[in-house]
Parts: C-alpha cells; structure tokens; sequence
C-alpha cells in the first residue's frame, strides 16, 4: 500500500512537498537557524520532534464501535519541542480546532492569551473532503489514533491545534492559499504523524523481549527501557500513571516514588529537512538533562496491564 505520506504530500501542495529531496540540514544544528535556511523546508523551530504514544485499555466509547488495536499501541501525536527541551503550544489561533483547549492559555498561566474554544465542523469532516487520500488517512487514524472517553477526531484536533501549529514546516506560508483553504496542512500534519508511528512498533519491540500485558506479572522499568533503546536507537521516555510505588504494598518503605502502571512511551529525533518527509534521526530522551522516565524502577514494579474485554477491534 502506498504510504500515507506520499499521498498527502502529493495533495496538500506545499512548499515542503516540493523541497529538494537530498535536503540535509538536520533540527537543531548550527546551520538549521531561519535566517539561514528556508523554514518551510528545515524544521527551525520546534526542532526536537517528539513521537508519541499511548498504552490506554479502554475507550470508554466501546459501545459506539471505538476499540483500540489488537497487539499495538496507539498514536498519541507528534509534538515540536524548542532545541533547549522546553516548548510552547497554540501557536495559531486561526488555526485552532480543539473543542477543549488544555491548557486553556497559549502559555499555560492565568496571564496566557486564551485559546478560545472551536465549535465548528469537526476535522474529520475535512479530511473526508480531500477526497481519497484523506479517506484512506481517516480509515486509518481510526484504527491507530484513538482517544478516551471522547470521539477521537477531538484528540486530533487537539493535537492539531496544540503542536501542529508551532512546527516551522506547517506554517500556512508553505501551503498555498487553495491547498490551506482545503485544510490541507492538517493532512500533512496527520500523515507526518501516522508515518513516524508505523515506525515505532513498540507492542512488537517489548513482545520480541517476552515483555507483553499481563494482569499477574510486573516488569522491570529498566528491561522496558533497554528493549525500546536497542530498537529506536536512542533511549525513549518510558511515562507511568497510577499509584507510587512506595504508596503499594509491595514498596512499603521504599524510597521509590515512581509510577507503577505503563502507559505512554514518547520517542526523540532531530529530523533532516521538513519533518513531513520523516527522516527523524533518534536522540537520547535526555538529551537535555531531562527526565526518561516517571515509572518506579524497582524490579518488576511496573505493570503493563492487559485491555479489556470488549475494548480491542480487528486491525
């Protein structure tokens, strides 16, 4: 099947799409600065692009046909981060689609611009009109990029919304005023983010390390980690919820206060070019001093619960 990718690129008609394809300044370079380089076909802005996904075990919309895959984790985006690991968020009010903003400022304090809320068509409705390459990406996102307790076209407009809009690469002046009014950088922006997904595997990477869900059996965060490390090939964020560890029983006076339930991993790159044509170059989840985790690390304190009945689909 062609990828996404392709057929977005050959649709939406920006500038991106028609960069030079042996692009090869890399995010986060001296060379990758705006006033160097065309930002519609370098990533200058949020250069630390971050692919992210979800371990949830239910919908909450089961009854409304809205089921999680079978033997894989689901999108939770694609997120631009600045160079220096902080970021920023609802770069474009005129662009805003998430019916609940979160935060509901562009800075997330009290003094923050609001993010009003959208309540206009869904985004759905504009990738239905695309034609076929938005059908064919909306049949998917469907399978792969699902929300909880709420439709999943408000988890994209979210996602939209809040990160899309501050990535230099799907600024409205590398679209074409028709290829925009066709809403058309949300077809770039969601293909981008089911292309790096496809090649995150990360149900298949943990299964191969006989690390698969389990109501009966804890794992070890330091195992989860080294699995996906040696595959991606630079250590991801590994997020737990749920109790801390030493708010168990089995963490009674330990020192260890991470989570104990697994439930999202978030990938690191720097990318050649725009980050539509997907050439990510992996980076290490802490290449700013940051955090990897905020999952107990105690053996076997993590649990990787199994879904439930009812709440997974055939892919």
């Amino acid at each position: 099947m062609a990828r996404l990718l392709l057929l977005s690129l050959a649709v939406a008609g920006s500038v991106a799409a028609r960069c030079n394809p042996n692009q090869k300044v890399l995010s986060c370079s001296a060379e990758a600065q705006s006033g160097l380089v065309n930002s519609c076909e370098v990533e200058t802005f949020g250069g630390l692009v971050l692919s992210t996904q979800f371990w949830d075990t239910y919908t909450g919309l089961e009854s409304e046909g809205q089921l999680l895959p079978r033997k894989s984790w689901t999108l939770h985006g694609l997120w631009p981060d600045f160079c220096n690991g902080s970021w920023t968020q609802y770069c474009d009010l005129n662009r805003q689609y998430d019916p609940h903003p979160s935060p509901n400022t562009t800075t997330g304090t009290p003094d923050g611009t609001p993010v009003p809320p959208y309540n206009g068509p869904t985004v759905d409705t504009f990738l239905t009109a695309l034609g076929k390459p938005g059908r064919a990406l909306l049949d998917w996102m469907n399978k792969f990029w699902i929300s909880q307790n709420e439709p999943n076209a408000v988890l994209w407009a979210h996602e939209f919304s809040k990160h899309a809009t501050c990535f230099s690469t799907f600024a409205p002046s590398c679209f074409s005023p028709e290829a925009l009014d066709k809403h058309s950088d949300l077809l770039d922006y969601f293909s981008a983010s089911a292309d790096f997904f496809k090649r995150l595997p990360t149900y298949d990477w943990l299964a191969a390390k006989s690390i698969k869900p389990s109501n009966s059996t804890g794992y070890t965060l330091a195992d989860i980690q080294s699995a996906l490390a040696a595959e991606h090939g630079a250590k991801p964020y590994i997020g737990c919820s749920g109790p801390r560890y030493n708010q168990t029983e089995a963490g009674k006076g330990s020192l260890d206060n991470g989570r104990t339930v697994l439930t999202e991993v978030w990938y690191y790159y720097h990318v050649y070019g725009p980050v539509q044509a997907g050439k990510g170059k992996p980076v290490e989840a802490d290449i700013n001093g940051g955090s990897v985790s905020s999952c107990a690390k105690a053996d076997g304190a993590v649990w990787y619960y199994e879904r439930a009945s009812g709440s997974e689909g055939g892919n």
